[in-house]
């Protein structure tokens, strides 16, 4: 396959990325720039990283061999149903006390984004501290879910908000009549 490319003073010239001599080329200018800008003087352990003639030395890149595996975590009904427990014994919001307490395997963070596709709304914000059991959870999911769809805004399984405001005075007004 010939290719046209712009050099300099604008010259066209063709090449032919098919042929060995193409791929020479481009392998030995892939070298030189790894020598000119791979190793820097101020860091010597970047001289570990290539060996003198710009080869990769795979053995940099490998995890250190006492490195120790990540765990293996998944979420299962179990860690769920720990999830609900801590929200209603703790609140929303309250995540790190959740997970040093009941799911230790799971960052805060982790279990705050768990808890927006258990609650079924992006932003928690509007339940900070609240308290609910099994059956509350799933009443705040339904209605949530109810209020994304009448208005387009239930994704990934989640309400989230829509430009206009819409989607908020819906809550507000669902939180009025019925409040968490």
């Amino acid at each position: 396959m010939v290719i046209s490319i712009e050099g300099g003073a604008g010259a066209e010239t063709s090449v032919d990325v098919t042929s060995s001599e193409f791929w020479r080329q481009k392998q030995e200018w892939i070298r030189t720039m790894r020598q000119q800008f791979s190793r820097r003087p101020e860091f010597p352990e970047t001289h570990e990283m290539i060996d003198d003639e710009g080869a990769l030395n795979q053995e940099y890149f490998q995890p250190p061999k006492d490195a120790h595996p990540s765990v293996e975590r998944k979420w299962g009904d179990e860690e769920k149903r720990k999830l609900l427990e801590g929200i209603e014994k703790y609140g929303i919001g309250h995540f790190r006390e959740i997970s040093e307490s009941l799911l230790p395997k799971w960052s805060p963070n982790d279990l705050r984004m768990k808890s927006i596709r258990v609650v079924g709304r992006q932003n928690l914000q509007l339940y900070k501290g609240w308290r609910g059991n099994i059956a509350a959870v799933q009443r705040e999911y339904e209605r949530n879910k109810e209020i994304g769809l009448r208005f387009g805004t239930w994704k990934g399984g989640a309400l989230v908000y829509d430009d206009d405001g819409h989607v908020l005075k819906a809550i507000e007004k669902s939180n009025r009549e019925n409040p968490p």
